[in-house]
């Protein structure tokens, strides 16, 4: 039995289906397995043990119970993602998804109780790949250290925190020219982390600007070196709508920009769509001087957030990214299939690009093809990428032509 890094809660008040699913979980080898009946049982314990990285609940037929629940559990930030036992239909299932994706955590998919080890196996699966970074299992100690201001000040300071690349690829020929700047924190004590170790914590201490202008350096380093191996390549960075407020965010892109001979039309920048409720005057600015500089702008995890066709009307984007769910169920669902139809119709009236995030198999790829899709990126073509492996990575592509 392989060891899994991963600390499950199990919240059912049948106490035979309770224990068939901790044992499930146990026998796949997770670390930590506990059992509860009911979401006042699952808060106190988080309150005592600490965050978990799989939640599995009951969504009954009757009643709001199942829902509180979610809703408990997903407020306390304690828990990164759920599986679920429901047998609601379809279109409720998509909904529940979306509540989950608004309260900030991941979905990993349904179950049919009791649960069986082979459903569990592949969500297991899911998890590891989605959200454990490039491979690379998050610590017990590093998911329960809370990182302090003054040691990511420390890490951002001494480029501990860097970026990754992951390619965006055309989905016919395989071949890329634009990559994601992703944040990886390289802990001298835990390895490699994935953004959920730290990115929020950056944000409360207020130093997602620092991070940013660090990632931008190292990048822009990158890009300048992969042109001089015979490279031509555009770089996405991901920018929260806050940022975009902040006075001197054009100056030091520019002076950046400028030392590294980089023009801005080779920069994208990805904002997430539910950050864009509500657009300050000094946002709007921003995001027209960075048009008028020449470079992208995307509107990020398209279609799970606060979704407005008058956002893109009002705003001057060029890329959607369409979130990465429409894809994982693309073979069983009609209604993901009518959304990214009508999300790339939209974009062809408003000539813009559409990337859809989450392609992990050929048969996803071949199903975007039909539908019309051009565009890609996930861990069919690559995960993320350190700097080093990203250029070798683009010199393998280059002698093979770029197809998958």
């Amino acid at each position: 039995m392989s060891f899994l890094p991963i600390r499950v809660l199990v919240v059912e008040e049948h106490p035979f289906k309770q224990l068939v699913a901790t044992q499930v979980f146990k026998d796949s080898g997770c670390e930590w397995v506990m059992g509860v009946a009911d979401v006042a049982a699952a808060l106190e314990l988080l309150d005592r043990t600490g965050p978990v990285d799989i939640v599995l609940c009951t969504l009954k037929e009757e009643g709001l119970q199942g829902l509180t629940t979610l809703e408990a559990l997903s407020r306390t930030r304690w828990v990164r993602s759920m599986i679920i036992c429901s047998s609601h239909a379809q279109d409720l299932h998509d909904a529940i998804e979306r509540m989950l994706g608004l309260l900030g955590v991941s979905f990993l998919g349904y179950v049919d109780a009791p649960v069986r080890a082979a459903a569990i196996a592949a969500l297991l699966t899911r998890y590891l790949e989605t959200t454990v970074a490039n491979g690379h299992p998050v610590s017990r100690q590093a998911r329960h250290t809370r990182a302090s201001k003054a040691r990511l000040e420390h890490a951002i300071a001494r480029d501990e925190l860097k970026s990754f690349f992951q390619p965006k690829f055309n989905l016919m020929t395989g071949k890329s020219d634009s990559l994601e700047v992703l944040a990886r924190w390289e802990h001298p004590q835990f390895g490699v982390l994935p953004p959920a170790d730290f990115l929020a914590q950056a944000g409360r201490f207020g130093l997602m600007d620092e991070l940013f202008f660090s990632l931008l350096e190292q990048a822009l380093a990158f890009l300048q070196t992969a042109q001089e191996q015979g490279h031509v390549l555009s770089l996405a960075f991901n920018l929260e709508a806050g940022q975009l407020a902040c006075k001197s965010l054009l100056p030091r892109l520019c002076a950046a920009l400028e030392r590294y001979a980089i023009p801005p039309s080779r920069l994208t920048f990805e904002i997430t769509e539910s950050g864009l409720l509500e657009v300050s005057p000094g946002v709007l600015q921003t995001l027209i001087r960075l048009r008028m500089m020449g470079a992208g702008l995307s509107i990020d995890d398209f279609g799970i957030g606060y979704s407005s066709l008058e956002r893109l009307c009002q705003l001057p984007f060029t890329e959607i990214k369409l979130d990465a769910r429409f894809a994982r169920d693309l073979e069983t669902s009609s209604r993901n299939r009518a959304v990214i139809s009508s999300t790339l119709a939209l974009a062809q009236a408003l000539d813009m690009a559409v990337v859809v995030e989450g392609v992990e198999h050929e048969s996803q790829r071949q199903g975007l093809l039909k539908l019309g899709c051009e565009l890609g990126q996930g861990y069919l073509c690559a995960r993320p990428m350190s700097a080093t492996r990203a250029l070798a990575w683009l010199g393998m592509k280059s002698v093979s032509c770029g197809t998958l």
